[in-house]
């Protein structure tokens, strides 16, 4: 009705909205099975997929809207016309796309789901952009109506629509890039550095040292493997009273769901003047300080990060 690229561009990033929020829902659904004997780490990460997806499809808005907008400033096009329907079905459009998209991310952060957090995401920037759009469509009616310059009003609606198509594809590849991290199992280091803290602030003088710590994130589920170092002479049971512990003090900071699996290393001659433990019968060494784990330190496949 408006012959206009920015209209254009709002209307096709709502559309792939539409798709992109389909394949959120069936991910959603699909991610929340139980775990079974052909998926024991359950179904979460086709949300990884689905992020992948809704981030593809807006990359490929972005660049079909910059195309054309590229398209129709060298080549010209047809003369805009009601501005004005364009302007109330954007607004209207915007307001609608925040509150869903604020309320879809919170949602997601909430439960833990990319998926939810990419179209909640992804929502509140078509928001932020039709904002923008109104700005420049408001430009273009003055243009027209007001000054009576339509090749100007139509030079500045491909502008519009090739900055905000842009900020589409730039939005879509942010999401592409997080799906992509999740399936290749990438380090969340605010994460890690998370339980690091935990791990400071909760130590245990048998709990010599926590080492090759790894995370695996599948939608709302979290698995975490480590190794922790014991003293040698700890029995089977004194050894699993340790891992308890530590799994205890991860379910409690950070998810009650949360899956732990704890290797038991025993303590090394080099383990001595680390070990905090009081009235220690094999003391070799003296105790000469406390060391603060850190995120690369725990990550290393190595006691204490130094042998």
């Amino acid at each position: 009705m408006t012959h206009s690229s920015t209209v254009l561009t709002d209307a096709l990033e709502s559309i792939i909205n539409v798709a992109a929020g389909a394949l959120g829902l069936y991910s959603l659904i699909l991610s929340a099975q139980p775990k079974d004997e052909n998926h024991p780490y359950g179904h979460g990460k086709v949300e990884f997929i689905s992020a992948g997806v809704e981030g593809t499809l807006i990359t490929l808005a972005g660049v079909l809207i910059v195309v054309q907008a590229v398209w129709k400033l060298i080549f010209g096009g047809e003369p805009i016309g009601n501005v004005g329907i364009g302007l109330y079905i954007a607004a209207f459009a915007g307001a609608v796309n925040y509150l869903l998209g604020y309320l879809t991310e919170k949602q997601g952060h909430k439960s833990g789901s990319l998926a939810m957090i990419a179209g909640g995401k992804h929502l509140k920037s078509d928001a932020y952009s039709t904002v923008g759009m109104i700005i420049g469509l408001l430009a273009i009616f003055l243009l027209q109506s007001v000054w009576q310059n339509d090749r100007a009003a139509q030079v500045l609606d491909n502008v519009v629509a090739l900055i905000f198509g842009g900020f589409i594809g730039w939005t879509g590849y942010g999401i592409l890039r997080e799906s992509v991290a999740g399936i290749m199992d990438e380090v969340d280091i605010d994460l890690v550095k998370n339980i690091v803290k935990h791990l400071n602030e909760n130590r245990a003088e048998n709990r010599i040292d926590v080492h090759n710590l790894r995370i695996i994130k599948y939608g709302p589920s979290l698995h975490i493997d480590c190794h922790i170092t014991v003293p040698w002479f700890f029995t089977t049971r004194e050894a699993h009273e340790e891992v308890d512990n530590l799994e205890q003090l991860l379910r409690r900071n950070l998810d009650p769901s949360v899956e732990v699996f704890v290797h038991v290393d025993p303590c090394i001659a080099t383990s001595c003047f680390l070990c905090e433990r009081n009235n220690c019968p094999e003391r070799s060494t003296d105790f000469k300080g406390r060391v603060e784990w850190t995120a690369e330190m725990i990550m290393k496949n190595r006691k204490h990060g130094l042998n």
